[in-house]
């Protein structure tokens, strides 16, 4: 079986064009898409070698964007579209909420929109205001689309391929500081469900639950802790709608312990519908209350402020040092 290390940047692009090449009704379309290869160069080389009927540069219009790909799966066509960056998506909210969302349910079950919404979210790169934005729960609260995230590269591949085979619309969120993050791929593997939650390492003391670019950091959080003798077991989410409740109960069953990381502010955040149904599901496993870490209630701050916002090493671990000690 062929394995190949690459970034996760360049994983998106090699399934982007697998896609292209055994779908000729798949096209990938956004600002600056095709020429440029996109400003992370996620698309690189597509357009030179698919042309530029099926990979588009698009005007500077997020809700256009969005509407247009709506009109061409509705014709049959499965647009992947790009959002530059993750603040520039609220143009096309309304597109995505009230359109894409709603049609298959507006049209009882015969209508299918199968759009892919290319997101690359989350801090951790010293951008300017409205490129550092972790909007997934404002996603994962509109029923009839699908929120995914991978952390590294092989679930890049993978979930962008089913991501593009779904027949409903699918939100994939790319954690942008994980660009260029190599690991392995083989682009021959049996995949997984593309909403089944891994765990990435097994513990005993406390679970771990996070998705795109937290994942790292609880990896290297249960290096930390394991340095003290304590045993932490990382639970990769991959997806944020639907979540694997059933993945994150069995960890918590074992455990009895867990802590929810994400970039996105707590308040209201993913983790919040996290610790609510694994205290109605493990109510008599639980040996602590469900802890949250991750972004404030405030703006994202400048890029000099960002690693003060930002959950870090020191935070995750506080959250595990309060939970250990009930």
């Amino acid at each position: 079986m062929a394995v190949e290390k690459m970034a996760l940047a360049k994983a998106i692009n090699e399934s982007l064009r697998r896609a292209l090449e055994t779908d000729p009704k798949v096209l990938v379309m956004g600002e600056d898409v095709g020429k440029l290869g996109g400003v992370f160069r996620v698309t690189d080389g597509l357009q030179k070698d698919f042309g530029e009927n099926r990979v588009i540069d698009t005007p500077l219009a997020e809700s256009g964007i969005v509407g247009t790909a709506i009109g061409l799966a509705l014709r049959g066509y499965r647009p992947v579209v790009e959002i530059q960056f993750d603040g520039f998506v609220f143009p096309a909210y309304d597109q995505i909420v009230t359109q894409l969302a709603k049609m298959h349910a507006r049209s009882l079950g015969t209508v299918k929109l199968p759009v892919v919404i290319r997101i690359p979210y989350g801090g951790g790169i010293g951008a300017v205001e409205h490129h550092s934005e972790s909007p997934e729960a404002l996603f994962a609260h509109v029923a009839g689309l699908k929120v995914v995230s991978p952390s590294n590269a092989s679930d890049a591949y993978w979930m962008m391929q089913q991501a593009i085979q779904s027949d409903d619309p699918v939100i994939y969120f790319e954690p942008k500081r994980r660009y260029w993050d190599k690991g392995e791929v083989s682009t021959e593997a049996i995949p997984g469900p593309l909403h089944a939650a891994r765990v990435v390492r097994e513990g005993t003391d406390l679970t771990l639950a996070a998705y795109g670019p937290m994942v790292k950091l609880c990896q290297e959080v249960a290096d930390a802790a394991a340095e003290e003798g304590r045993s932490l077991e990382v639970l990769d989410l991959r997806s944020v709608s639907p979540l694997d409740f059933d993945a994150i109960q069995t960890s918590v069953e074992k455990t009895r312990r867990l802590v929810v990381v994400h970039e996105a502010p707590v308040f209201f955040g993913s983790g919040a519908e996290i610790a609510a149904r694994i205290t109605e599901r493990c109510f008599y496993h639980l040996e602590a209350p469900v802890l949250r870490v991750g972004g404030y209630h405030a703006p994202y701050p400048p890029a000099r402020l960002e690693e003060e916002y930002l959950p870090d090493l020191d935070r995750v671990l506080d959250a595990v040092d309060r939970s250990l000690a009930y």
